[in-house]
């Protein structure tokens, strides 16, 4: 760290940030030679198998990202290999705002959601990201205790099929409200905007549809499956291109629902660490059953 701070800076305070999953991620406070402060964050991944993968396209994602549109963190310095640190890092600016994950407000933040992320959708990297890849097989879905097993059995038989064809574009892969900062205030949700999207370690090429999937999956596990159906329909609003056929984009839906039944444990865990006490394991299963339930019958 002391390597990529100014002359006469010091590290005075750190501070564990809760919510994410795969990195452990501390705000550092330095001090500067004027007797002020400012803020940088290290994201370190801790025994994490693809730690050099996803540094060195988190590293690649926000130099590309800079000085676009799209409000980013600033790269400092990344050691994907922990040439120089205890576990592979990645070290950037930080950036105001915070993340908002209460049920209040989610009317106003969904369109915005929307907006940013079709915005990062037009980006054309002058050298492309690797291709996505998705993880999720039919003999990997956990079905949640009491599901519909009609209805689970019919989504995994969705998954069976062929990847539907697609035009690339760049994804952000991760991309859902625990990723994303605002400047809105618990007292006016209405006046809120994005000021950055963070954790840029699965950047990829792929289907827009996929991003769109992973923060409808989210938002109905958040707030409920209605916001999860919502939030295709606000993308699109917002100048967003999907798959032109009703059955594909289905698929993209189905197929991001399914994936997260694999980690409801520790996605739940995360929510409630960053204050939604209220959202246990066995509510988010449910909103898991509900959604993928629900998706179903529009399949049908």
């Amino acid at each position: 760290m002391r390597r990529h701070l100014e002359a006469g800076e010091r590290i005075v305070r750190a501070e564990a940030l809760h919510g994410g999953i795969t990195a452990d991620v501390r705000k550092l406070t330095i001090g500067t030679r004027d007797g002020g402060t400012r803020d940088l964050v290290l994201r370190t991944f801790v025994n994490v198998e693809h730690a050099e993968d996803w540094l060195n396209r988190e590293a690649g994602a926000l130099a590309l990202l800079a000085g676009s549109s799209v409000p980013t963190p600033g790269l400092v310095a990344v050691d994907p290999t922990a040439a120089h640190c205890e576990f592979p890092s990645l070290l950037r600016t930080h950036l105001p705002g915070r993340t908002v994950l209460d049920d209040e407000g989610v009317e106003t933040r969904v369109p915005l959601l929307a907006r940013q992320l079709a915005a990062i959708h037009t980006l054309r990297p002058a050298e492309r990201p690797p291709t996505y890849v998705a993880l999720t097989t039919a003999g990997t879905v956990v079905t949640p205790k009491g599901a519909d097993a009609a209805a689970w059995a019919a989504a995994i038989d969705v998954i069976r099929k062929p990847v539907p064809a697609y035009q690339g574009r760049f994804l952000h892969r991760d991309f859902q409200p625990g990723n994303v900062l605002f400047d809105a205030l618990p007292s006016r949700p209405a006046a809120a905007r994005i000021t950055g999207v963070v954790d840029w370690a699965g950047a990829s090429w792929g289907p827009a549809d996929l991003d769109v999937a992973h923060c409808s999956t989210n938002l109905a596990l958040l707030h409920g499956p209605a916001w999860g159906l919502r939030f295709a329909e606000a993308y699109e609003e917002a100048g967003g291109v999907l798959a032109a056929a009703a059955g594909e984009r289905l698929y993209w839906l189905v197929r991001d629902g399914l994936a997260s039944s694999e980690e409801v444990r520790q996605v739940s865990q995360s929510w409630r660490e960053s204050g939604r006490t209220e959202l246990t394991t066995r509510l988010v299963e449910e909103r898991l059953n509900a959604y993928v339930t629900a998706l179903m019958d529009a399949l049908g």
